[in-house]
């Protein structure tokens, strides 16, 4: 049997859970895990729904079939096939320690991607890039060519089929046309829990303001810089006895692991833009299981 997912955001009313759910069940699909959540403040509506084709139902037949189900309440929907993984495009500058846990763990399995190009405005990790098998792109990048490395940067991520950009700690702005062509696919880490230590050096900020939890924050790039819809968030604590190159790597391994969340959620299509902000449903039974151990 193939497993999907169905994902759609409308106007909140009645009928649209038993509409859903009649049209599954018609044609031959079985539910086996749902989130929704009704937002009062926006009136939006959302869901995610898995589900198994138990009749041999393929998702271009499914996907022609719901429009006359969504089309009363104006949905917007989308079925996908959970055994495809999404295309990853990674960028990176000189700190490593997020592409070396977004490698290990497509290695194993543990995130649904494939990642299918890396690109850096330094050479540090070409040769750890390309033993993984993976397409290395130096695009180096200065005020005078930035325009012309983003169109090269473009271009990788169109060639190589992207449907998500991965800024692990790339140490560019992006351009706000690029932000606004990527709407909703281009996550970043940002080196500090958000909204709090904008901008550069947030740990020295944080050092400097003697706080007792440091964290990092995952979300959504937009042309505002660090104000994105935020997708995953995390701490750890500290005391005063940390000087503030302990900060720095305290923060590396929180920053590691609310980038994976954030991209787990992303391509399992848990993650659903509402507004300045997130709806992020919990993850389904079994999808945190990898592959292989090591």
């Amino acid at each position: 049997m193939q497993k999907f997912t169905l994902t759609v955001t409308c106007s909140s009313t009645r009928g649209i859970v038993a509409a859903i759910s009649t049209f599954l069940a018609e044609n031959g699909c079985n539910i086996t895990d749902s989130s929704q959540f009704d937002d009062l403040e926006s009136g939006r509506f959302f869901t995610r729904i898995s589900f198994a084709s138990e009749q041999g139902r393929i998702l271009s037949d499914l996907q022609a079939d719901f429009a006359a189900v969504a089309a009363p309440f104006d949905m917007e929907f989308a079925f996908h096939d959970e055994a495809r993984k999404m295309k990853v495009v990674v960028m990176v500058s000189r700190f490593g320690h997020c592409l070396n846990d977004l490698l290990y763990r497509c290695r194993i399995g543990a995130l649904p991607v494939e990642i299918v190009a890396v690109i850096s405005n330094h050479m540090d990790y070409q040769k750890l890039v390309v033993n993984h098998d993976i397409p290395f792109h130096y695009i180096k990048v200065t005020r005078q060519n930035k325009p012309q490395a983003e169109a090269q940067l473009m271009q990788v991520v169109e060639e190589s089929g992207a449907e998500l950009v991965v800024l692990a700690r790339y140490m560019q702005i992006l351009s706000d046309d690029m932000c606004r062509k990527m709407s909703g696919r281009i996550i970043n880490i940002h080196h500090s829990f958000l909204p709090s230590f904008k901008g550069a050096n947030p740990y020295k900020q944080a050092f400097e303001r003697g706080v007792k939890l440091i964290g990092a924050t995952s979300h959504y790039v937009t042309a505002d810089l660090d104000e994105g819809p935020i997708i995953e968030q995390d701490t750890v604590r500290i005391t005063h006895a940390q000087s503030a190159e302990d900060y720095v790597s305290l923060g590396r391994d929180v920053e590691a692991q609310v980038l994976a969340r954030a991209i787990h959620a992303h391509a399992h299509r848990r993650v659903f833009l509402n507004g300045n902000k997130t709806v992020v449903f919990p993850a389904s039974p079994g999808s945190y299981c990898s592959e292989r151990m090591g």
